[in-house]
């Protein structure tokens, strides 16, 4: 069995959150596996998160300091290493979604980021309030770069819910918007992409609120990315991600089948001429 990777505790918060873990969890004499199985998380993510490879979430380091009979020093830890993490706060889910077999999309404003093209994510990115250009131009490249998850050898199949006022809200304007609709009717041709729309007629509500990525392994939701201001967050909380998987299912129940919704998205694209 290989060595741990050893850790300086002193090297930052997220390296001494990822010592003070291993220590305890040695202490009271659990393995990796046997502790990631009283907090119900994954034991790769408690790997990670010893070698100072993930950020612990609040409810990660909670139930480590409940299965472990601590005091809450890890809470604390915690909320010390996501301050320290908080600008890269995207990078969490980045490694999750560049891993996913599966990924389910639910946007009720705007294209999934996934499925963006540069000039829409472009106006989007630039709206933001104090970016700079060249800060608005790593972020816009960082988003073309995610698509790359269906060039793999074994592509990620994505199925994207998408609302229908999303299609005539007028990002960058119409040659932008005709542009980002003939791409995704461009992307809709790859075999494991599914893009559905959600009409106004489906008066769906338990959508409204936000935005929100789940990804899945073995046919297993395993984490989720929801959007809010002023900066997403990534769940990995097994109860959580079902709650969201179950709503993503609701709200697909009402989505027109992929033909109609190309045929809409055609219907709409005509109009931005």
């Amino acid at each position: 069995m290989p060595q741990p990777i050893p850790l300086r505790p002193d090297a930052s918060p997220l390296a001494l959150f990822g010592y003070e873990l291993r220590r305890h969890r040695e202490e009271a004499q659990l393995t990796q596996e046997q502790l990631a199985k009283k907090i119900a998380f994954s034991t790769s993510l408690v790997g990670m998160i010893e070698r100072a490879a993930r950020r612990p979430e609040k409810a990660f380091a909670e139930r480590c300091d409940q299965a472990l009979g601590l005091d809450g020093v890890l809470t604390r830890l915690s909320a010390i290493a996501r301050r320290e993490t908080d600008a890269e706060h995207f990078r969490t889910w980045l490694d999750i979604e560049q891993e996913a077999a599966t990924l389910r999309a639910w946007d009720p404003l705007l294209i999934p980021g996934l499925l963006q093209t540069q000039s829409y994510a472009r106006r989007i990115i630039a709206g933001e309030p104090g970016i700079t250009p060249e800060q608005a131009d790593q972020q816009v490249a960082g988003r073309m770069r995610r698509l790359s998850i269906l060039s793999r050898e074994d592509p990620a199949i994505i199925f994207a819910l998408i609302d229908e006022g999303v299609l005539r809200r007028p990002i960058g304007g119409p040659d932008t918007m005709r542009e980002q609709l003939a791409y995704l009717l461009q992307v809709a041709e790859h075999p494991t992409v599914t893009i559905q729309i959600v009409p106004y007629s489906a008066q769906s509500t338990c959508g409204l609120l936000s935005a929100f990525v789940i990804t899945e392994q073995h046919n297993c939701p395993q984490a989720a990315y929801v959007d809010c201001s002023p900066r997403g967050r990534t769940i990995e909380d097994r109860a959580a991600v079902s709650e969201l998987a179950r709503r993503y299912d609701t709200i697909r129940a009402e989505a027109y089948p992929q033909h109609l919704s190309i045929k809409l998205i055609e219907d709409v694209m005509e109009k931005w001429l």
